[in-house]
């Protein structure tokens, strides 16, 4: 299984950017995605997942209102638009895949099996 990340970027403040994240060779029929993000000298965190198939999303308390994850099937690519970002949301971001897991475990840095190589974010003042 390969996740490929793109779409980071240098961004003022106030403004927005859209991740993406294909995924190839994946062959198990049910599976849930994530983003996280670890800012320098910090620990990994969660940001936002979705279940591929009914398409139920979760989000972390930091971002929820500005960030919003999506995905398309037919290209096997998910997306994290980032709206309203601030300087704290500077950090490399990382999309994690897993066969389908329990709704309390999409937040869970561990629940994730498979991960792409991360995209920078950097969010100027």
């Amino acid at each position: 299984v390969q996740l490929q990340a793109s779409g980071g970027g240098l961004v003022q403040a106030g403004g927005s950017l859209r991740l993406s994240c294909v995924v190839s060779g994946r062959s198990f029929r049910d599976w849930d995605m994530g983003w996280f993000r670890q800012a320098p000298g910090k620990e990994r965190e969660f940001a936002a997942a979705i279940r591929w198939s009914g398409g139920t999303t979760v989000y972390a308390d930091s971002v929820k209102g500005r960030f919003t994850i999506s995905r398309d099937k037919s290209k096997t690519t998910v997306y994290l638009q980032m709206n309203s970002l601030e300087p704290d949301d500077t950090a490399v971001y990382y999309c994690a895949t897993t066969p389908r897991v329990a709704y309390s475990a999409l937040a869970t840095f561990s629940s994730y099996d498979y991960w792409g190589q991360g995209t920078l974010v950097t969010v100027s003042s």
